[in-house]
């Protein structure tokens, strides 16, 4: 085995790259036929999903397959080999295999445990047999971890743990809400038919919306996908499907909209998004033609940041209560109201030698001060003392004071809900800044999967121990998938031995009805069949136990000594190989 994978994710690559590298249907084709014509390989499929781009290849050489992958990676991808390589991982041989597997069972996901993958990986193993691009070990690989993740679901609790990424997106919408409460009632636009938004639909029909419009630019699939929700028993979702055009004016009737779509652009840009809500909402949506950002007309007031803060600050203020104070070397008419003049508010910013002078009068001052009944004086000169030295050290002192508490006027709910989970986007970032607008988009997602992660993969969860036995369920699999494959290995060497001894039977006899004519086909067949039964007997034990060490590790180097021994033609063997290679890769999807 020489399986070899380079390919980036969500783990390894920010969300922009990954959006940048994504993959057209067009372009994972010409990827794949472009690897198989290379030098190093002679398998190739790819698992092309909207948070990974992974090549996968059967090559004959380490070091010159892992350049060979990543330049074509970088060709098809648009993305220059300087700006990709830093994100690509390579995994190799069990390594390999042991990803893909892990992969399968939703262990590498953006939402751990999520069963969507499997889709994802049998569309990538029929797009690879549809173009006689898989051979052997590519068809028996992806189909193992096909088995393997129906295994993992099947014999653990992932699933408690694996929603779909639409579930995960519509948890970010709710915001920490009941989902199902969320959504009951609203109305619904999906944009795109496949099989996230399908997914994304039959999702949305459950959490309780009242109406399902589907927006594809087949007609037809979008109609079979309505068709589809009208007659489920479970829902009482009404669902219509329209054409793309119809989109504009869907959104200012929808409450949420989900976009999944193979286009290369944008699908919702933002203007388009704010005139939906200026249709739905009535009031109009002006956008800062500096920054992007849209405010709505009439909306409540935003939220003081904290550059408002430090522009109230900066206000100059009226002199304190205090200005009586004699011999203070302190200005008191920048002192702000309510501080005394002992308190390290006040000295903020002073230089060290006017510092010391106040330390001195602080210390010594017999002035009667409004704040002397809840801090001595002793404590306000040994603090500035203490300021001093710190002073002689950084040469300023910092403001230390607490700001002003800010009253924060809560964010009003969105009038509309996007969920974006194209890779590359469909919707247009600059949504995120629309006021009246909630905007959940993969990358958003990502940053939210990993806040989470420690909270969910916590030792006291229950989903850790699932993740444990899915974790071993991979390693056994791993495991016994090498030593099938290494088994399977000296298959062509065990098939090239036996028909070498057919052919010396058949010699044999050949040569015994020549020098015997007279001998009649019963006993002619009779003493075939006792020197087939013999050569079988003896080869029976040998072949069987070659095959049970060539599975172990180490075990490749058995099927060279039963070629030397029994001095087998090489080339016999190797066409043996290329007979069952091609049979693998012109079988097609199954």
């Amino acid at each position: 085995m020489s399986l070899l994978v380079v390919g980036l994710s969500h783990r390894s690559a920010p969300v922009s790259v990954l959006e940048r590298a994504a993959l057209s249907t067009d372009a994972q084709i010409k990827l794949l036929q472009d690897t198989v014509a290379a030098e190093p390989a002679t398998e190739a499929a790819v698992l092309a999903t909207c948070n990974r781009i992974e090549l996968y290849a059967d090559v004959d050489k380490f070091h010159a397959g892992v350049a060979e992958l990543s330049t074509l990676l970088t060709q098809h991808s648009g993305v220059g080999l300087d700006e990709l390589t830093p994100y690509l991982y390579v995994h190799y041989e069990d390594r390999a295999v042991h990803h893909l597997f892990s992969v399968a069972c939703g262990l590498d996901s953006m939402v751990v445990g999520e069963g969507q993958i499997l889709g994802q990986i049998k569309d990538s193993l029929a797009k690879a047999q549809e173009l006689h691009s898989a051979g052997r070990l590519l068809n028996d690989l992806f189909q193992q971890a096909l088995r393997v993740g129906k295994r993992a679901h099947s014999e653990t609790g992932i699933d408690r743990a694996g929603q779909s990424l639409v579930t995960f997106g519509l948890e970010q919408l709710a915001e920490g809400g009941d989902v199902q409460d969320w959504a009951r009632g609203k109305k619904a636009l999906v944009i795109g038919a496949g099989s996230m938004s399908s997914l994304a639909a039959a999702t949305l029909a459950r959490a309780g919306v009242a109406e399902i419009v589907i927006a594809n630019r087949t007609h037809d699939r979008a109609e079979r996908l309505a068709e589809i929700l009208n007659a489920a028993d479970d829902t009482d979702v009404l669902a219509r499907a329209v054409p793309m055009d119809s989109v504009p004016v869907e959104l200012t009737r929808a409450d949420v909209a989900v976009s999944c779509t193979g286009a290369t652009g944008l699908v919702l840009t933002a203007e388009e998004i704010a005139a939906a809500v200026e249709g739905r909402t009535g009031r109009p949506v002006a956008f800062d033609e500096e920054s992007g950002s849209g405010r709505t007309a009439d909306k409540a007031p935003a939220p003081r940041t904290h550059a408002d803060s430090a522009d109230v600050r900066q206000t100059p203020l009226p002199p304190t209560s205090v200005g009586t104070d004699e011999n203070c070397p302190l200005d008191l008419a920048a002192v702000q109201g309510g501080f005394s003049v002992h308190g390290e508010a006040a000295v903020a910013g002073m230089d060290a030698a006017t510092l010391e002078q106040h330390a001195t009068w602080a210390a010594g001052s017999a002035v009667d001060r409004r704040e002397a009944a809840r801090r001595s004086p002793e404590a306000d000169a040994e603090l500035i003392t203490a300021l001093a030295a710190t002073v002689a050290t950084v040469g300023r002192i910092p403001e230390r004071r607490k700001p002003e508490p800010v009253v924060e006027v809560p964010r009003p709910a969105p009038a509309l809900s996007l969920l974006d989970l194209a890779m590359p986007r469909d919707i247009d970032a600059a949504a995120h800044r629309l006021a009246g607008v909630r905007l959940v988009d993969i990358e958003s997602l990502a940053e939210a999967s990993a806040t989470g992660s420690d909270q969910r993969t916590s030792s006291a969860t229950p989903m850790a121990a699932d993740v444990d036995q899915v974790r071993h369920i991979v390693s056994d699999e791993v495991a016994a998938f090498g030593a099938a494959l290494r088994a399977a290995h000296i298959t062509p060497t065990v098939v090239a031995l036996r028909t070498m001894a057919a052919d010396v039977v058949a010699n044999e006899i050949a040569r015994l009805e020549g020098r015997l004519p007279g001998l009649d086909a019963k006993h002619r067949s009779e003493i075939t069949q006792t020197v087939r039964r013999v050569v079988d007997k003896l080869l029976h034990a040998p072949t069987v136990r070659v095959k049970q060490l060539a599975a172990e590790p180490g075990g490749a180097g058995y099927a060279d000594a039963l070629r030397t021994l029994f001095d087998l033609d090489q080339e016999t063997v190797a066409s043996v190989s290329r007979a069952e290679d091609s049979t693998e890769k012109n079988r097609g999807p199954r």
